[in-house]
């Protein structure tokens, strides 16, 4: 009965908002335990995040005893765009600015061995400009763009010895696009010609003399699906090793996913006639990852970890890749946008405080660099956000029910593209995360 309970909370969960671009498209910490302390989690029990986080941290579980967690986050982006050459144009500010996630999983430990199943969002980014703004030039048509993916998580940790833990998981991803990007007809024809400095395109569909046009493959206000899917899998691995009685060491590695081609309905819209068809979002993944981090317990109370996670950006954003195809025959169209993204570190450390049995207290902080090179940067996706300062607590009410806190500030960044001129704020001021455990 209780495992039936938990798959209905897990499907009502799958049927959530994306997550938003905090390191590139990841989140900055996964669970409000790791959040509150910058994102750090590679070494220490922080709940049944660690299955994302590292999944041989939920070997530290005792054997015989179960752990449910229901959380839900909030995210809240500030993005606006503007060309400063021409303050007469006024500035674009993004409508999408409060996105909510759900979260849950289950853990049990049966003697050496630990398992269970979870969901969690696993990272995205978008923006939501309307119909009026200077960057659709006067056609009335939506620049928005909102990209999610989720993940439904299955781990396993086993107990090799008393000092070393070794986790994995096989995760199944679904995700999504909505995409409606407006464009002129001259900078569409500079793509095919090559004259581009953003980006390529090639028809053999025989289009008349177009004023502008609008990719148009998007649900609009639905926050739970979006309009191109995908699906797949991947691998995480990971291990803690009790180095020293106070002092643990973890490390993880994620592998690079396999997605299936984003894929929806949809028209290629302009000021002539719309053109029905189908557009594909081709091969685009999610990066291989690889991190290592510490957990030192410096005092009975006072607990420090420090994590470094590299993300393998490089090898998945090279190039945004779409493939339309015109409904009847009427030909195809291919379209390339330059992205040339690079590796990004993440440097994570935090402090938790047992201030007494019942409450602790945390704070850290997240560093990492942007992995859009500027005259690269496109206002539909400001995955630009370097730094977080992070907040958090937990509270326990008995031995078996209990709740956390996080509270995430995110400085704003601003870029230039030197190639359009259009300049692109984004922060993050009140980003927050909430679980209930219990644990039996």
């Amino acid at each position: 009965m209780k495992l039936k309970k938990i798959a209905a909370l897990l499907a009502v969960a799958g049927m959530s908002a994306p997550a938003f671009a905090t390191n590139g498209m990841n989140m900055e910490g996964y669970g409000p335990v790791a959040t509150g302390m910058g994102g750090a989690s590679f070494a220490y029990d922080n709940g049944t995040a660690g299955m994302i986080n590292n999944p041989a941290t939920l070997g530290f579980m005792k054997s015989g005893t179960s752990r449910f967690d229901i959380a839900v986050g909030g995210l809240h982006p500030d993005v606006a765009s503007s060309v400063p050459a021409m303050p007469a144009a006024g500035t674009a500010n993004s409508g999408g600015d409060a996105y909510y996630m759900p979260a849950a999983g289950y853990v049990r430990k049966d003697g050496k061995l630990t398992w269970g199943v979870g969901m969690m969002a696993q990272g995205g980014m978008g923006t939501e400009y309307g119909k009026n703004s200077f960057l659709s030039g006067g056609t009335g048509q939506e620049n928005r763009s909102e990209l999610g993916i989720g993940r439904i998580i299955f781990p396993l940790a086993f107990d090799v010895t008393d000092s070393l833990i070794v986790g994995g998981s096989i995760d199944y991803l679904w995700g999504g696009l909505d995409l409606q990007m407006v464009m002129g007809g001259a900078d569409l024809n500079a793509m095919m010609t090559g004259a581009s400095p953003i980006g390529s395109a090639s028809t053999t569909m025989m289009l008349p003399a177009i004023a502008w046009a609008q990719f148009d493959f998007s649900k609009g206000d639905n926050k739970f699906t979006q309009q191109l899917t995908t699906n797949g899998w991947a691998l995480n691995l990971g291990f803690t090793w009790k180095a020293a009685p106070n002092l643990t060491i973890g490390g993880v590695y994620h592998a690079k996913t396999s997605l299936s081609d984003m894929e929806g309905k949809g028209r290629l819209n302009n000021d002539v006639m719309p053109i029905p068809g189908t557009l594909k979002v081709v091969d685009f993944q999610w990066p291989e990852t690889f991190g290592l981090g510490l957990a030192y317990q410096a005092t009975d109370k006072l607990m420090i970890a420090a994590d470094y996670k590299r993300i393998n950006w490089a090898d998945v954003m090279k190039n945004f890749r779409m493939h339309f195809v015109a409904d009847g025959g009427m030909g195809t169209m291919d379209a390339t946008l330059y992205q040339d993204w690079k590796n990004q570190d993440v440097f994570m450390i935090g402090g938790s405080y047992k201030y007494s049995d019942a409450l602790t207290l945390r704070a850290g902080v997240n560093l990492a660099s942007n992995p859009i090179p500027d005259k690269y940067m496109n206002y539909l996706f400001p995955a630009t956000i370097k730094d977080h300062y992070t907040l958090g607590f937990g509270y326990k009410f008995s031995q078996a029910a209990s709740i956390d806190f996080s509270y995430v500030y995110a400085p704003e960044v601003s870029v230039t593209n030197p190639n359009t001129g259009i300049k692109t704020t984004h922060g993050q001021s009140n980003n927050w995360q909430f679980m209930y455990s219990h644990r039996f």
